[in-house]
């Protein structure tokens, strides 16, 4: 059974030079194991949600460089044949990286989600991408994206409003 030792390993060299795009899969996939494991998940949809969260922006580069830029349509359409080709590689099968595939492809898709896998990793891309987002923006996203019990706790708790009497008078 491939490791997800050799995974992020390979999607580092991948995003060779590009730290951001690097930390944000590692931020993504932290949050995701969290929620999933929170979720109780079973072993096989974990480990599909965790090769997900890694590889679930693969086609930004390839984007880049077809087309000059990339966005959510773009990585959804470019990405899986490059996950494809790259799970392979590492000895992943093809039910998971049909299922992985699947989840690259439908990332930035939220209407309707397609299964707990889809769920988290989508709360997970959000908990990482709504830094420096509004105020408004944040609780569009909780109201109508997040359902999951942690997903909610860790996004209140990031982007908390801090209570300005906090320890006055205590």
């Amino acid at each position: 059974m491939p490791n997800l030792s050799a995974l992020t390993a390979a999607m580092v060299q991948l995003n060779c030079g590009d730290t951001a795009h690097t930390y944000h899969f590692l931020q993504v996939y932290a949050f995701a194991k969290a929620i999933g494991e929170d979720e109780k998940l079973d072993a096989r949809t974990q480990e599909i949600l965790e090769v997900a969260a890694l590889t679930h922006d693969i086609g930004i580069r390839p984007a880049m460089l077809r087309f000059g830029h990339q966005n959510g349509k773009l990585q959804e359409q470019v990405g899986p044949p490059v996950a494809r080709s790259l799970l392979k590689g590492l000895g992943y099968d093809e039910a998971l990286i049909d299922r992985v595939c699947w989840l690259i492809a439908h990332h930035h898709t939220f209407d309707p989600i397609g299964g707990i896998d889809h769920q988290i990793l989508v709360e997970a891309d959000f908990l990482v991408n709504l830094n420096g987002k509004s105020r408004q923006s944040v609780q569009n996203v909780r109201d109508t994206i997040f359902k999951t019990r942690l997903g909610l706790r860790m996004l209140d708790s990031l982007f908390c409003q801090p209570n300005p009497l906090e320890g006055i008078g205590q």
